[in-house]
């Protein structure tokens, strides 16, 4: 499931109260931060079968994070898009196992690389996903020209299992 071992993380519905919940917490701390909410920027009826809203939650049930993937763009793309990333104050180790664990997803669902935006007066997120690879992308959508926005993107490579044996000999 995740890295941390008193952690669990379940697809879920955005739609859903928990998920509801901690989508309202989200785009409070970012309304703050920001000066905008960042609402206009998913829409909980666009699920999609290449993507999926997760909840974290420890060991006794109580919510921790959130996180969404989706394609960027058409529904076949090979980038999907990390979307309402949040982890609550205090839930330490949670936003790095949400992001490993919606990395996991992207990659099952084919995707080659993973993108998102985030507002450039969130230092503490860019700096977060700065830490885990990712590196500024064009910006694409409404993100063009869009001083206020940061697009980072990091390249997803599928792990597979090499057996020495299939090796050519040299």
């Amino acid at each position: 499931m995740a890295a941390r071992h008193d952690l669990v993380i379940l697809a879920v519905d955005a739609a859903g109260p928990d998920a509801q919940l901690l989508l309202d917490e989200l785009s409070a701390a970012l309304l703050r931060i920001n000066g905008d909410s960042g609402r206009s920027s998913f829409d909980v009826e666009a699920a999609t079968p290449r993507g999926g809203f997760y909840l974290a939650r420890d060991a006794s049930g109580a919510l921790l994070g959130c996180a969404a993937l989706r394609p960027l763009g058409e529904p076949d793309s090979s980038i999907g898009e990390l979307k309402r990333m949040y982890a609550r104050p205090g839930s330490t180790g949670v936003g790095a196992a949400l992001l490993a664990h919606v990395e996991a997803q992207a990659r099952t669902h084919g995707y080659q690389a993973l993108h998102l935006s985030t507002r450039v007066a969130n230092t503490r997120a860019a700096a977060f996903y700065a830490r885990h690879g990712y590196v500024p992308v064009l910006a694409w959508g409404k993100y063009m020209g869009a001083a206020q926005s940061t697009c980072l993107g990091k390249q997803l490579f599928v792990t597979t299992s090499l057996n020495v044996a299939d090796l050519p000999d040299l």
